[in-house]
């Protein structure tokens, strides 16, 4: 079966704060990719997710939570001798908040020769994103080599630049960052990432300088105040919808999914990012990364109902 796309990435389990100040945790999944390929398959595509697990119950877990959204993750590695990584989401007055127990995790031990070069060579998109590259050199040269099989392919490359501090010093993240947007098509940033690694704080400012390495859509993610879809002929600002918000864990992620999955539908790009927009929102709506990722019939409604536009 030829998917329509591939993450990579590091899966987590999540432990996620329900009562701002109260020690009681909702257990979740997460992990930026895995939750991008999970929004993808809710809204149709045909996904398969590559990593290495641990042998552990999380591990399982994981795999019980792909078999259960139509993800395949038949090529997953799983290692006797790592673990599967953890992070826990608290929520104050400035927004969440990510602890994470990751070091020396299964997944920061993958390397470019384990990749299913047929998979990638098959798949019509593949996705990773700044932290699939950060938790270890040997997962960032993997990263790397997944792109080149695409590009080789004739595939499409997406990336989302999530940019973790605690995981790699600024000028190495900068170096990357900047590297694979030469190497992509669709570039995903979110605005706080790109002011951090590149010291632009203008939203036209840091497309001009993003389009200039090279991908041919940027869809610029604000948070709460929306996004913006640009091209080399054209940009668009998208207002946010007005949602019941209790949590955005994993609002970009889902953003991600619901883009590539509209791309690929209608290979217009300001269509790919209205979509995304309303799906992000939803993604909000409850608490978790995983949970809340909406299915299209609930985007369609949104977008129907005109709000936010």
């Amino acid at each position: 079966m030829t998917l329509d796309l591939v993450c990579l990435g590091e899966p987590l389990l999540e432990f996620n704060q329900t009562r701002p100040g109260e020690p009681e945790f909702r257990l979740g999944h997460g992990g930026d990719t895995s939750n991008c390929a999970i929004a993808a398959a809710r809204l149709g595509l045909r996904v398969g997710y590559w990593t290495r697990l641990g042998t552990d119950a999380f591990g399982d877990s994981f795999v019980e939570l792909w078999r259960r959204e139509g993800v395949d993750a038949s090529r997953v590695i799983r290692d006797p001798e790592a673990p599967t990584g953890v992070y826990f989401v608290t929520h104050g007055p400035d927004g969440h908040r990510f602890s994470y127990l990751r070091r020396g995790s299964a997944a920061s031990r993958m390397r470019p020769e384990e990749l299913p070069a047929d998979w990638l060579s098959g798949t019509r998109v593949m996705h990773a994103s700044a932290i699939s590259q950060a938790i270890s050199t040997s997962a960032c040269d993997t990263v790397f080599e997944a792109f080149d099989i695409v590009r080789r392919a004739g595939g499409m490359v997406a990336y989302d630049t999530n940019y973790r501090p605690a995981l790699w010093p600024p000028a190495r993240a900068r170096a990357i960052v900047r590297e694979s947007a030469r190497m992509v098509d669709i570039l995903l940033p979110g605005l706080d990432d790109v002011r951090a690694l590149f010291g632009l704080d203008d939203p036209d400012a840091i497309l001009d300088h993003l389009l200039d390495l090279g991908p041919s859509v940027v869809a610029l993610t604000l948070g709460s105040t929306g996004a913006i879809v640009a091209t080399r002929e054209r940009r668009e600002r998208l207002a946010p919808h007005r949602v019941a918000a209790v949590d955005a864990t994993g609002a970009g992620d889902a953003f991600d999914g619901a883009f590539i999955a509209a791309y690929l539908e209608s290979r217009d790009p300001f269509a790919a990012g209205r979509f995304a927009n309303a799906a992000a929102a939803l993604a909000t709506t409850g608490f978790g990364a995983v949970a809340p990722l909406p299915d299209r019939a609930s985007v369609d409604a949104l977008l129907a109902s005109g709000d936010g536009r």
